[in-house]
């Protein structure tokens, strides 16, 4: 392949980033790196810096401006910081910008790299969970194109590609179990955090294993491709499949179900998006089939069944609940890292903030407009942060 893509990543120092990353060193001849951001890794964001050579790299903290212009002061790098150091990474033009900030800070990233015409390769799930309408609706305006980084809805996003999405019948998206699969709600209610962070097929960052565990990841995922793929909740299904091979299926209206497949390795599909719509040489492993024998699949039950539960009543109610749900998810988990609530509670957390909130009327039915967005994200997260477990 002879093209050059500038290519701007957000969240580097993170799992999809330090992914991201290593692609793109591996194909310097196809990738200019333009722009990279980081939190407080410093030394971890200032070693992509030299190994990429981008224009610019920011800290998306203020007082760790001084130390990062420390560490590349021998480069001809231009380091910012904080907020605004975000907001000028995002306005130099690039082809690709990568999505990777974890959490509803990467929302506002995400909508001002649209802006640019390009791709937006995105992982950051809280921003269509919590703004899929806002997101989708200025894609089209920018005339950019959001692919998603994540295995589900990419294997998604490629079986669907040149279809029309009015003859699905059916979308599923796999769930590996966990690390709890089969536990019952006895054992589950006296989880530790460390616990739930292990997770048995994919190596991934603290918070997103912890959602693995609960489930919560699976759930937002359901509310990302109701968003994305514009199709209707009752079209979605969530199965178990511990081998985490197959990562989602599409069943058409013919009765025909395809799946798309691939190593557990978040490269495949972080390659898909900074290569589309071609397929360049990816360094993943490939599937023999012969090895893994069989493929097994189960429907969720049980404890771990209450997020896609809320999930669901998130996706029927609309508005501006996915903000509500998003924010509130965040703070459970905040909760649970720091041993103020157990595993178990964080469902009742959620749940119970959307409830307060339903109970205020008009706040959850008001315009998708981002300023709407953020102060329903300011309201559930102090909701969620008071929410008091009954025990």
């Amino acid at each position: 392949m002879s093209y050059l893509r500038k290519v701007t990543v957000f969240g580097s120092t993170g799992s999809i980033g330090q992914n991201t990353v290593n692609l793109l060193d591996s194909n310097k001849e196809l990738f200019e790196v333009v722009g990279l951001t980081g939190g407080r890794n410093l030394t971890k964001l200032a070693e992509q810096a030299r190994l990429l050579n981008p224009e610019i790299v920011a800290t998306a903290f203020e007082d760790e401006y001084l130390r990062l212009k420390e560490l590349l002061s021998d480069t001809n790098i231009r380091v910012v910081a904080g907020v605004q150091g975000l907001r000028e990474v995002s306005d130099i033009p690039s082809d690709v910008f990568v999505s990777a900030i974890i959490g509803f800070e990467g929302l506002e990233s995400s909508l001002r790299s649209l802006k640019h015409g390009g791709v937006l390769a995105l992982s950051n799930k809280e921003s269509l969970v919590a703004a899929g309408p806002l997101l989708m609706s200025q894609a089209k305006v920018f005339g950019s194109k959001i692919i998603p980084v994540d295995s589900e809805h990419s294997g998604i996003f490629q079986i669907l590609e040149g279809k029309d999405v009015l003859n699905v019948e059916k979308i599923i998206i796999t769930a590996s179990g966990g690390p709890f699969r089969g536990w019952s709600y006895e054992d589950l209610r006296f989880v530790t955090p460390e616990q739930a962070s292990k997770h048995p097929t994919w190596d991934m960052g603290l918070r997103i294993s912890i959602d693995s565990a609960s489930m919560f990841n699976k759930a937002m995922e359901l509310i990302e491709t109701k968003e994305y793929f514009n199709v209707s909740a009752d079209k979605l299904e969530v199965l178990i499949h511990p081998e985490s091979r197959i990562h989602s299926l599409v069943g058409f209206n013919d009765g025909s179900l395809i799946a798309h497949m691939s190593d557990n390795d978040m490269r495949h599909c972080i390659g898909f998006a900074l290569a589309w719509p071609r397929h360049f040489l990816s360094p993943v492993n490939r599937i023999d089939l012969s090895e893994i024998g069989a493929l097994n699949f189960e429907k969720v039950s049980g404890e771990l069944s209450a997020a896609l539960l809320i999930a669901r009543e998130v996706m029927n109610y609309g508005g501006l609940m996915g903000a509500a749900f998003n924010a509130s998810k965040e703070i459970a988990l905040d909760r649970f890292i720091s041993g103020e609530i157990g595993f178990l509670d964080m469902s009742s957390v959620v749940s119970g903030t959307l409830s307060a909130l339903e109970g205020k009327g008009s706040v959850l039915k008001m315009e998708h407009v981002l300023e709407n967005i953020i102060e329903v994200n300011r309201v559930s997260r102090e909701i969620a942060n008071n929410f008091v477990i009954k025990k």
